[in-house]
């Protein structure tokens, strides 16, 4: 008996009934539809008898029994929704038993790890859009008897289910192509020969996933163990999300590789490193929050007499583990920086490239423009014209006059810089040649030998 109560209510629906509602509707009186219109909420309760043996119960928050304990786990819609409708749908699911500051606990964003109302209660909830792939959240609340977790959308191998043969002991084999024709077989999960036929999709879903199945899971004999799988899977998680992303990766600098101008246009219209640039600071986002929440998550479990010290030591390579992968989501953020700076050196070049045409084609039409401003100007004696004063003749000639002074002195200005360096320099050149002339008639004077007079020495 597995429980998965889902209330699927549209928004339309919603708005019809709210629209049905008077002004002056008492508050007492409005309906509860209000806290369900979101969409589909899981929930999944289990009970384990603490010797590795565990079963789906009711969600009815009921005291267990000695030596067994509950867990009561509630997966949040991923889609565009406020935090208050989240809380709103918490409050109709989780209360009673729980307060209003326990749930507002749960569902608040950022770090927190505190007692709240004698439970502890650790959330690692990041902000971001419900519906990205890399807004994280899950919260969770301890208690010596039950654990109730609020977790956005699903993460792969939280939950538990019934012992299976699990595809990954399977022996596999490669799909088998006739000569010129498709795939041998028709399925894909079909025995062929003496392995399992495995297709190539499969294969790159299995490659993202740094864990066994749900299956596979071992079953907690205590809270302490439940809430290492709690961490640890959501580690997985955050593990699996950039591995997905690191192979993406791979994949874009392989078709950079191979593409040519439109691939590297489409991919600077897309933004697309920007997005992923993006994507990689949520996930160093949520990583800092488990860096913040878990080592007090250890510290505070420690003193506790139903945490086993197994278990603080597993905490601790889960904190470290979640390290490393700061470390790792770095590198690939660094790639990402690279490999943007190639795109835009690239877009750079184009540019210039661009400029150079146009310059191209300036120098061709500017003495074009030189000859036909010259002929336009209005001044007496321009040539093969029909102006025969005398007082005109020479006004022609004075304007070319002024259009070579003005241009000697713009090739002035620009000839200055260089002709003050090589002025500069011969100046250096000169002097280094006097300092050495001097210095060498000094050394010969003080080489040649004294000659003697009348017996004295000369001072």
């Amino acid at each position: 008996m597995h429980i998965d109560r889902e209330e699927p209510v549209g928004n339309v629906e919603a708005e019809e009934m709210d629209g049905d509602l008077k002004e002056d509707t008492p508050l007492g009186d409005i309906p509860l539809y209000r806290h369900r219109f979101l969409g589909m909420v899981r929930q999944k309760a289990y009970i384990f008898d603490g010797d590795g043996n565990y079963y789906n119960k009711d969600w009815d928050f009921a005291e267990p029994k000695e030596n067994e304990f509950c867990w009561y786990h509630v997966e949040l819609p991923k889609i565009n929704q406020k935090l208050p409708l989240f809380a709103q749908s918490l409050i109709d699911i989780l209360c009673p038993p729980l307060k209003l500051q326990d749930i507002l606990s749960l569902v608040s964003n950022g770090p927190l790890c505190s007692h709240v109302n004698g439970a502890l209660v650790f959330r690692v909830n990041s902000p971001g859009p419900p519906t990205s792939n890399y807004t994280f959240r899950l919260a969770a609340r301890v208690t010596e008897s039950s654990v109730i977790t609020v977790s956005l959308g699903r993460v792969p191998r939280l939950g538990f289910s019934p012992t299976s043969k699990s595809l990954l002991s399977e022996i596999p084999s490669v799909e088998t192509y006739s000569s010129g024709g498709p795939p041998s077989h028709n399925g894909g999960d079909q025995k062929e020969g003496s392995g399992f036929v495995i297709r190539e999709h499969v294969l790159e879903f299995l490659l993202t996933m740094n864990h066994s199945e749900e299956a596979d899971n071992p079953v907690p004999e205590s809270v302490s163990n439940l809430v290492v799988h709690i961490i640890d899977t959501h580690v997985d998680h955050l593990q699996d999300v950039t591995t997905k992303l690191e192979m993406e990766l791979d994949s874009v600098e392989l078709e950079l590789d191979k593409g040519g101008f439109a691939l590297k246009k489409q991919m600077l219209d897309d933004r697309r490193f920007p997005n992923m640039h993006l994507n990689l600071q949520r996930i160093l986002q949520v990583i800092a929050h488990g860096e913040q929440v878990f080592p007090r998550v250890k510290e505070k479990c420690s003193s506790k007499k139903w945490f086993c010290s197994e278990d603080i030591n597993s905490l601790e390579e889960l904190i470290g583990r979640l390290r490393r992968l700061k470390e790792s989501v770095g590198f690939i953020a660094n790639r990402v920086t690279a490999i943007q700076a190639g795109l835009d050196s690239w877009q750079a070049e184009q540019i210039n490239k661009k400029l150079y045409y146009l310059s191209f084609l300036s120098i061709i039409f500017l003495p074009l423009s030189i000859i036909t401003g010259v002929f336009g100007m209005n001044v007496g004696g321009v040539p093969w014209t029909e102006q025969k004063n005398p007082k005109e003749k020479d006004g022609f000639r004075n304007v070319m006059f002024l259009c070579v002074g003005m241009l000697v002195l713009v090739l002035l200005c620009f000839l200055f810089p260089a002709l003050y360096t090589h002025i500069a320099a011969w100046r250096r050149r000169m002097a280094l040649k006097r300092s050495w002339s001097l210095n060498r008639k000094s050394f010969l004077k003080r080489t040649v030998p004294v000659k003697e007079r009348g017996g004295y020495i000369r001072l």
